[in-house]
């Protein structure tokens, strides 16, 4: 502990001392403890997990004390780890609000920007108006994980996420994009010729529907309403996957019923490729949201793709009016 201290000690004192060596080092055990993996550390810095593992081992030498404990499957900090990932995180957080406060006096936004995204919403929203954004920032250098399992953005280094109203987490600033979420069903012309359309929410027992699981592993449930009244349909088939786009392309197949986004299917319904099914009954969702840290100063760049975002949205629904 000593040794840690004194390092420190030095690196207070006499900033020179701290080489981009050592620098690198330390901002690779960062990493390495907060997502207590190697492979996943390397894949966040871009680097082999060997380079990775050689930069951890470097820096215990320096120090002369042990800051992780590795088994095969495992990775988790020493006392004296824990001790040093608590104050680097605080130090490398102070460097980056700095950098950020020198980024407000830039014309335009630069630096690195991470998002953590659902499924639905790369397709209906960044695969739509990200272009704008990258071509009038183009500093900007923006990393896309496209996953629908929940996880925790900040613990996983990303400075925001996209996901469903009602699932965002407590304690972040969410700002909405867009109105309510339609959800309908379909299915193709040809399945639709071999098995009678379903009148009510129920027959839909007696058809072959293609279940969702969604990021939390739970399976979707079918909610319908219609003048006020309501539905909730548990499908019961041989089908389930676990995205949307694949449950449209069964759907595309013949294979079965699909219920999903409408807006992720207009272009199949206006082609003939799918037909609604039961399109008297639908139910409407909250919007999707792009969430970030609240206690964090907001990146610029993120405040301009929020900005982006909202205006070419806002523009979309006012032209469909």
């Amino acid at each position: 502990m000593n040794k840690i201290k004194c390092f420190y000690g030095a690196v207070g004192a006499v900033s020179t001392k701290l080489s981009k060596k050592d620098l690198s080092n330390l901002n690779a055990f960062c990493s390495v403890e907060r997502l207590r993996s190697f492979t996943q550390a390397a894949n966040e810095l871009g680097i082999t997990t060997s380079a990775l593992s050689h930069s951890i081992k470097n820096l215990e030498q320096r120090l002369g004390v042990k800051l992780l404990n590795r088994t095969s499957r495992t990775v988790a900090p020493t006392d004296a780890g824990a001790n040093l990932a608590r104050r680097l995180e605080i130090g490398f957080k102070e460097i980056g609000l700095a950098l950020n406060d020198v980024n407000q006096y830039r014309d335009r936004p630069f630096g690195k920007l991470r998002l953590s995204v659902l499924t639905d919403s790369a397709r209906l929203i960044l695969g739509k108006y990200l272009p704008r954004f990258l071509s009038e920032y183009p500093d900007v250098e923006l990393e896309v994980s496209v996953d629908d399992h929940m996880m925790d953005i900040v613990g996983e280094g990303y400075d925001a996420g996209i996901r469903f109203g009602g699932t965002v987490p407590e304690d972040f600033v969410a700002a909405k994009l867009g109105t309510e979420l339609k959800w309908v069903t379909v299915a193709s012309p040809k399945y639709l010729f071999e098995h009678p359309a379903p009148d009510t929410p129920e027959d839909l027992y007696q058809h072959v529907c293609i279940r969702l699981r969604n990021g939390r592993g739970e399976v979707f449930k079918w909610d319908f309403e219609r003048n006020g009244e309501q539905r909730i349909i548990d499908p019961r088939s041989n089908i389930c996957v676990n995205e949307t786009a694949l449950s449209i392309e069964l759907s595309l197949a013949g294979t079965g019923i699909t219920y999903c986004l409408e807006e992720l299917i207009k272009p199949y319904l206006k082609s003939g490729e799918l037909v609604l099914v039961l399109p008297d009954w639908c139910t409407f969702e909250p919007p999707m949201f792009l969430y970030y840290p609240g206690h964090r100063q907001v990146p610029q760049g993120l405040r301009e793709l929020i900005a982006t975002l909202r205006e070419e949205i806002d523009f979309d629904i006012a032209s469909s009016l």
